[in-house]
């Protein structure tokens, strides 16, 4: 029994070092992919500045991009909305459950490392066979025996199958963490945007009120003409159907303001019954005339989408080693101690302590190929994981040249629709002017206000779109979320 159970003691130690002389573990070890090499965004270089004059947005290479990006716009109204949707957004809440959810899978699989003990207590009442002998001290038929155990297990990770289990389960948590920042960048993203189409589809609504009214006022000044027979009734019935196609571009837009206002509400976490929104206007949100722009090789460590996909990959490298060791030993040590009196009093005391020490290696030696085709779909996944990192980084990429153009786009298109614009409420003005004298038909003012019409409406349409643009180069170079912790230290008294 001695040699046996010094046998025991002297495996111990060789499986020990062995545990301490794995310095490798099974699978690839990640490494980050290299950034870009590019160091711009356009196959062609970008004006340092977008636009002329006053309204002109200076693009800085490499300036880092605002936690608060949003506040660049300058609207206290549109700050509480933010606040708000980052305080009741459920898509939010749900990812934020999400990234709790794994961080507490990964505190989980940490144990596994370990070891792990059980304590037991058991009572039972026997009664043996006449014809065997009773354990009871008294030599009774019944006897109640009381076991109490304590056993301990550890599986040493020799090949690194549970640090590569851990390793994945630390890299999907941080997929996790970045698809949150998404959520988050989506969210506010959203709700700048919404404001910035509420407070265009407002400006045109608005527009269009002012040209229904000037071509009633048209029609009623025909009609009084047309009573004193210096008009004939065509031009009033043409006045009337010019007037009523104004009228008719109206409840649209209004259709428009209201499902924009209830999109707003949702992205506050609110049901549009319940929402009590603020009415923006394009003249109170400030054009942030200086935009930062990041450099490729830090797009790739600024995008949550590209900073998930990377931990994707990295979570798909680490499933490669679990398989790989899932092919190889494992070993287990197992060790209990414990007493057995049937005397509750006797616990522990002479004759009733038992224990024992263990040790285990187990091999796969047929699977029919299982687990080698587990270890090849690992592989097949990893290939796909970095096809789908290649191809996030490209279209983040794409994101941002396509904002880049379209902004450049936005201003060339603002600076016409402007002009054309004021030349259009200059050709109105003349042609009523020339109408009054008679040197006009009054088709020539009709056509003039049309044309003023559609260049009111363009106008405004094109702020929208380079305010929205503007936000959306905030969007596609990531929304600052990397600097959170900053602004929180900053912050702090």
């Amino acid at each position: 029994m001695k040699t046996s159970i010094h046998r025991t003691f002297r495996a111990l130690p060789i499986l020990a070092g062995a545990t301490l002389l794995a310095g490798c573990m099974a699978g690839p070890d990640f490494h980050r992919p290299a950034a870009p090499e590019t160091d711009r965004y356009t196959a062609q270089p970008l004006p340092a500045a977008i636009g002329e004059g006053s309204g002109a947005q200076r693009l800085v290479a490499g300036m880092d991009v605002p936690a608060q990006w949003w506040t660049l716009f300058r609207s206290p109204q549109l700050d509480a909305l933010i606040r708000q949707s980052l305080k009741a957004n459920p898509g939010l809440a749900a990812a934020q459950a999400s990234l709790r959810q794994a961080q507490e899978g990964l505190a989980a699989g940490k144990g596994a490392l370990y070891p792990a003990a059980t304590a037991d207590y058991n009572v039972t009442r026997q009664r043996i066979a006449g014809t065997l002998a009773s354990p009871a001290a008294s030599g009774y038929d019944y006897y109640t025996l009381h076991t109490a155990q304590l056993s301990v297990s550890w599986a040493p990770d020799l090949f690194g199958g549970n640090r590569r289990q851990l390793e994945a389960l630390r890299a999907q948590t941080n997929v996790q963490r970045y698809q949150l920042e998404a959520a988050r960048l989506s969210l506010t993203s959203n709700v700048v945007v919404a404001a910035i189409q509420q407070a265009g589809l407002r400006a045109q609504i608005e527009a269009t009120q002012k040209i229904i009214a000037n071509q009633q006022e048209t029609l009623d000044s025909f009609q009084r003409q047309l009573k004193l027979g210096q008009l004939a009734q065509a031009d009033v019935a043409a006045q009337q159907a010019t007037l009523a196609q104004a009228q008719a571009t109206l409840p649209p837009l209004q259709k428009q303001l209201d499902q924009q206002n209830d999109a707003l509400a949702a992205l506050l976490g609110l049901a549009p019954a319940d929402a009590r929104l603020p009415a923006f206007d394009l003249a109170d949100l400030h054009l942030p005339d200086t935009l930062p722009l990041s450099l490729p090789s830090q797009l790739v460590a600024q995008r949550p989408d590209v900073r998930a996909a990377e931990a994707q990959l990295h979570a798909a490298s680490a499933q490669v080693g679990v398989a790989a060791a899932n092919r190889l030993p494992k070993f287990t040590l197992n060790a209990s101690a414990g007493s057995s009196p049937t005397d509750i009093g006797n616990l522990f005391s002479h004759g009733t302590v038992f224990w024992n020490l263990g040790a285990d290696v187990a091999q796969p030696l047929f699977d029919a190929g299982s687990l080698k085709h587990q270890q090849r779909a690992a592989e097949a996944a990893l290939d796909g994981a970095r096809a789908q990192y290649r191809g996030t980084v490209i279209a983040a990429l794409q994101n941002v040249a396509d904002t880049l153009y379209a902004l450049k786009a936005d201003a060339n298109g603002l600076q016409a629709a402007q002009t054309a614009e004021q030349a259009a409420a200059r050709s109105l003005a003349i042609n009523r002017q020339q109408f009054a004298l008679g040197d006009v038909s009054h088709l020539a003012v009709l056509q003039a206000e049309q044309a003023w019409q559609q260049a009111e409406i363009a106008l405004v349409q094109a702020r929208v779109n380079r305010y929205s643009d503007t936000a959306a180069l905030f969007q596609a170079l990531g929304g600052g979320w990397w600097q959170h912790e900053k602004t929180a230290s900053t912050q702090s008294p």
